[in-house]
């Protein structure tokens, strides 16, 4: 318990270290013109990495599986079908591209629709296994992928520029008005999950050991993935799709705690992703001034930390 309050501790030290050197590290001459904008980039880095390490964390536990994120259900190809059938069919001058407070609305509320609708539809019955869903999410997400290509390909170049913009997450010129509708909805899903918070340690032991400890299992699980449905759509419209960064982080902090109390697995993951995102922001622009995007680092990264662990569980069998 000490041990990992100790390096919780340490965590939030290296965080809020490297969230004061991103902050004032050269602010210049004019820093009141920079101070406020670097405040609400990182109000926006910080929200986005604990949604994403929180839903990760979650949505591992519900499947029990830790190779598995939240974007396997297709939520992020979603996002992208979304954002190039718009350009696609009302060009990127149109008010539906270009009023980002309307796009993000619609873009959170048809993938929690979608999300919505993928949940009834395979949970009708009692019993259903959670695999099936991701199953279903993978071959949507497939699908979705498949018509966002076909599209791409018919497009008008200049139109592409704009799409392709919209494949990575950028915390360049965070809208303020989207950040407090995104901290609104993260909120309001907190208090939500509140009440379940209790059955994690608990889920975390497999499905049959959970219904014998009394456990509603079915009901639980659904709450619990309509709020990671939630959560993600909110992340993804308010910055962009970041594919592994869940990955990464659940699986850092697990190795990094060794424990499966979530009181720490969570904490731990939400220290580990600002960690991350901001040191990799502070590296996008002081040493490669904007030449990549922060995607393109966490995405290498997670992509290369994915076939690792995929190595390191096929030695299991």
């Amino acid at each position: 318990m000490r041990r990992n309050n100790l390096k919780l501790i340490i965590l939030f030290i290296l965080a809020l270290s490297l969230t004061a050197a991103y902050i004032f590290v050269n602010l210049g001459p004019v820093w009141e013109y920079v101070l406020p904008r670097r405040t609400l980039k990182i109000v926006a880095i910080v929200v986005t990495g604990a949604v994403i390490a929180f839903s990760t964390v979650i949505f591992q536990t519900i499947t029990n599986n830790r190779i598995l994120t939240p974007s396997i259900i297709g939520l992020d190809s979603l996002y992208m079908l979304i954002q190039t059938f718009l350009i696609f069919v009302f060009g990127s001058m149109n008010f539906v591209v270009t009023d980002k407070n309307f796009n993000f609305v619609l873009s959170v509320g048809l993938m929690i629709l979608f999300a919505g609708l993928l949940y009834k539809f395979l949970f009708k019955g009692e019993g259903q296994n959670i695999y099936i869903l991701l199953l279903v999410g993978i071959i949507c997400g497939t699908f979705f992928g498949s018509i966002t290509d076909f599209m791409q390909v018919l497009i008008d170049p200049n139109e592409f520029l704009i799409v392709q913009d919209r494949m990575f997450a950028s915390f360049n010129n965070v809208n303020t008005d989207l950040l407090i509708v995104s901290i609104l909805f993260i909120v309001l899903a907190g208090l939500y999950f509140a009440r379940f918070y209790k059955y994690l340690d608990v889920l975390s032991l497999g499905k049959e050991q959970a219904i014998n400890l009394g456990v509603d299992y079915d009901y639980v699980v659904k709450r619990l993935l309509i709020i990671v449905a939630v959560l993600i759509s909110v992340a993804t419209a308010l910055v962009g799709p970041i594919t592994f960064l869940g990955l990464l982080v659940a699986n850092i902090a697990h190795q990094f705690l060794n424990t499966y109390r979530h009181s720490y697995l969570l904490t731990g993951s939400i220290l580990i992703s600002i960690v991350a995102l901001v040191g990799g922001q502070f590296l996008v622009e002081r040493i490669f001034t904007f030449s990549t995007t922060i995607s393109v680092i966490i995405n290498f990264i997670g992509g290369v930390y994915f076939i690792y662990l995929l190595l390191k569980e096929s030695k299991k069998w």
